[in-house]
């Protein structure tokens, strides 16, 4: 292996990270701007992200205020006078109890490069309401968890009355209670819908709430369950089928926090292509290292134009993944791709070294560094860890390949001119 030779390898070696960070930057480019439309549209055809806010229950006093009005006379001279007027304050009044049941049903779509959670929920609460004195008014108001969703077998009982329809799903719906001197009634609503992402229950619109005898039940359809930041997790648990039935139970609660899922999100395609293709210089470096070692120990070295024809056979890897993603399965489409790479590799080293040298020591070697260091990003966690392990091992079985080797002879090698009649692997079988 000469200077030259080994300026020439990392010469192609830039040139093809240049041409990655290209080629990921289109797939990052084309994922976000599809993202914001596409994300637009999944809601549109299937519902907005649910954050379901506990009613509001409050009373309407009235009280005498006098204020002190300025008036002028007609001889333009300032006048005070008393006016008294009557004002209605609006004093919050907490649930009595609460008792809610969601069944959450997963039913992930795909549009483009992206997967979204979306989801089915059907929402049944039954709450107690206590009117606190005799002259009270008391109303109810209740907000739907997202004006972009559709509540089908939508109910709101009062004392088994129903409640008026829904003009303006944005307003919610306002209910006056009539209620004597300590009464209560039982408020009842239900419906279902659909949405996107995590659900969420709010004990307030906004602020710290205070929650008594409450209980939310929930079952789900899958078991990869996940809390939001800033929620509560559920006081039990139990498997229930696919999924889970979960129970958050409060006697008395002061709380800022909610009560959420987050439902599982699949592998995106998109993202995932963009990171495995921002990794593939590091792969080509790991492979380009271990094939200039074997070649210079073994004295098979590959000229320049060989490593440009394999860097190229790693580019086809992922430039076939970007856009085979957008079409079928992600797994379908990582097999097919570096089958296709590995053949390239290996029908073109057959040519150049002989079947043994493409198999054993270049398809060896791209299976590893490309195919099983690339697949290593659908798992999500664990990415790092197998590289690194990867990484140790090939530096370990490097070392102990050319622990006797002497540097110094190997790169005062001179290459002599192979003779083009000599056949399919000359120019592998001379000192480089």
């Amino acid at each position: 292996m000469t200077t030259p030779r080994l300026a020439a390898i990392v010469f192609i070696f830039v040139c093809s990270t240049v041409a990655w960070l290209v080629l990921a930057g289109s797939v990052v480019e084309r994922t976000g701007e599809r993202d914001g439309r596409l994300a637009q549209e999944v809601e549109q055809l299937w519902g907005g992200r649910h954050t379901q806010v506990a009613p509001d229950v409050w009373v309407e006093r009235d009280r005498q205020v006098v204020e002190d009005v300025t008036e002028k006379d007609a001889a333009g001279r300032a006048a005070v006078r008393q006016v008294t007027k009557k004002v209605t304050d609006r004093v919050p009044v907490p649930l009595a109890s609460s008792r809610i049941d969601v069944d959450l049903e997963l039913d992930q779509r795909r549009k483009g490069l992206l997967w979204y959670s979306t989801h089915a929920v059907s929402f049944h609460a039954v709450y107690v309401v206590r009117n606190p004195g005799k002259d009270d008014r008391l109303y109810l108001h209740f907000s739907f968890p997202s004006a972009q969703a559709i509540y089908d077998a939508f109910v709101l009982r009062v004392n088994g009355q129903e409640a008026p329809p829904a003009q303006d799903l944005s307003a919610g719906i306002v209910v006056p209670i009539g209620l004597p001197s300590r009464g209560e009634a039982v408020v009842e609503i239900s419906y279902h819908s659909r949405g996107l992402g995590a659900w969420t229950y709010a004990f307030s619109a906004s602020g710290v709430a205070q929650v008594r005898d409450f209980t939310l039940a929930m079952k789900t359809n899958f078991r990869s369950i996940d809390f939001p930041a800033g929620t509560l997790s559920p006081t039990s648990k139990s498997v229930e089928g696919a999924g889970w039935r979960l129970a958050w139970r409060f006697e008395s609660l002061v709380t800022g926090q909610r009560i959420g899922m987050d439902p599982p999100r699949r592998l995106n395609p998109g993202p995932l292509a963009a990171r495995i293709t921002f990794f593939a210089p590091v792969s080509l470096l790991f492979f380009l290292t271990v094939m200039v070692i074997l070649g210079a120990v073994h004295g098979q070295s590959l000229h320049p134009m060989n490593y440009f024809f394999l860097a190229a056979a790693f580019f086809a890897f992922h430039l076939l993944l970007a856009y085979l993603a957008d079409h079928i399965n992600i797994h379908v489409a990582f097999g097919v791709s570096s089958a296709v790479s590995v053949l390239l590799s290996v029908t073109y080293l057959r040519l150049v070294a002989g079947m043994r040298f493409a198999l054993v020591r270049a398809g060896l070697a791209q299976m590893v560094f490309l195919v099983l260091f690339g697949y290593a990003f659908f798992f999500e966690g664990y990415t790092g860890l197998t590289v690194s392990v990867g990484a140790v091992l090939t530096l370990f079985v490097l070392m102990q390949i050319t622990g006797r080797v002497d540097w110094g002879a190997v790169f005062a090698r001179k290459t002599p001119v192979a003779n083009a009649a000599e056949g399919p692997g000359s120019a592998v079988r001379s000192g480089s």
